[in-house]
């Protein structure tokens, strides 16, 4: 029954990642594919939570976890981009 329901919910979040990807091409303005872009990453992340409890392993855990990580730096990279234009800013003393 568990089972079940988990690969209906990895499904789901297959069907979920594709209406996102969708709305990553054809986003109307630049921060609507920012946030389609985190929000793959974070259905990404719990897709693979969901392989983890299937196969019994926690060999995903690093994964997960990196992921999650690269997924919000990426994210605040993009919406510093956008606000700014420059990502790292040096300073030149004179």
């Amino acid at each position: 029954m568990i089972e079940t329901m988990l690969m209906i919910s990895l499904i789901i979040f297959g069907v979920a990642i594709a209406i996102t990807l969708i709305r990553v091409v054809i986003g109307p303005s630049l921060p609507d594919r920012v946030i389609s872009l985190d929000m793959i990453g974070v259905q990404i992340v719990s897709s693979l939570a969901i392989i983890s409890i299937i196969l019994k392993t926690q060999a995903f855990l690093e994964v997960i976890l990196v992921l999650a990580i690269l997924a919000f730096i990426s994210t605040i990279a993009f919406s510093k981009h956008i606000e700014r234009g420059v990502i790292i800013e040096r300073k030149r003393d004179s």
